[in-house]
């Protein structure tokens, strides 16, 4: 006989600069809602662009930024949030960026969750913040109900940012290795699928795929170039207007900010051997081999 699984219960909040955990306290979920999450820069935007192609069967146009918020965002508040998601009819795929014990976990949800090298993620965190604008720091520090120290712009270079980043645990966002970690040890659970950004990129077409099956949505086949297309990062970034946060206004190039290069590997040229080292092996005590080996390569054992 099957036993019932054992779902995480939240534990704690986290609020910060950007952060408002309480959002999920009084969520209302649905039976077919699907939440997407990352630690952040790991592909979210990428993921949220999939789903809705999947939803919509290659709809072109859609405000995916829009369909899809990022709940636990401190801003807007989660009254003016909760509204907007309540009142949408199609199927609901919704963004955080909270580790397992600070949210809400539901049976009724599916959850993916999207890893990507840590490195490569540092890469795209400090270009993120390297170029918000002064509507970026206003949001985020000036909004009533900040909990916390303000984010600040970012100083020195970007192996120095690195350091910083792997020193304070995630400065000046959240920790990584909590994140990861937390997701990782419920990755055997029937409504979460574990997604890898490498393999997104070695082979979109088979991820998609795999995907829309753990969604239970079944591929329209006439369709499917258009939805292949519409998830391509050309096409992603000629539509930022559509796919990114508030079509890129927080940011000094707006969209083409946000979706940068998509690339992986460009801390090759930067890192010595010892400082990438010491990401690895602080991956190593923090996630463990298995794990580590996943965010690294996309090989899960």
């Amino acid at each position: 006989m099957s036993s019932t699984p054992s779902y995480p219960q939240k534990t704690r909040e986290m609020h910060s600069h950007h952060f408002n955990s309480t959002i999920w306290n009084d969520f209302p979920f649905r039976d077919d809602d699907i939440i997407v999450s990352t630690y952040a820069k790991s592909g979210t935007t990428w993921m949220q662009q999939i789903i809705a192609q999947l939803i919509f069967n290659g709809q072109e146009d859609l405000p995916v930024a829009d369909m899809s918020p990022w709940m636990d965002l401190r801003v807007p508040p989660p009254p003016v949030k909760l509204e907007a998601v309540e009142a949408q009819t199609h199927r609901r795929f919704l963004k955080t960026h909270l580790p397992v014990d600070a949210l809400v976990y539901s049976p009724k949800a599916k959850y993916i969750y999207i890893g990507r090298d840590g490195r490569d993620v540092l890469w795209s965190v400090h270009n993120h913040h390297a170029t918000a604008n002064e509507l970026f720091y206003d949001a985020m520090n000036n909004t009533p109900g900040l909990v916390g120290p303000p984010i600040e712009s970012p100083k020195g270079t970007i192996t120095e940012y690195y350091h910083e980043w792997l020193n304070k645990d995630g400065f000046p966002f959240w920790s990584m290795w909590d994140n990861v970690s937390s997701w990782w040890a419920i990755k055997d659970l029937p409504n979460i699928l574990m997604v890898h950004f490498g393999n997104l990129k070695k082979d979109m077409p088979s991820e998609i795929r795999r995907i829309a099956a753990f969604l239970d949505i079944p591929i329209d086949e006439s369709k499917w170039a258009d939805i292949l297309h519409h998830c391509s990062f050309d096409y992603m970034k000629a539509n930022g207007d559509k796919t990114v946060p508030l079509g890129g206004a927080l940011w000094k190039n707006g969209a083409d900010s946000f979706l940068h290069k998509g690339k992986n590997g460009r801390w090759r040229d930067v890192l010595s051997a010892e400082e990438s080292q010491k990401y690895e092996q602080m991956a190593l005590d923090k996630l463990g081999p298995a794990c580590a080996k996943w965010l690294a390569t996309g090989v899960m054992e």
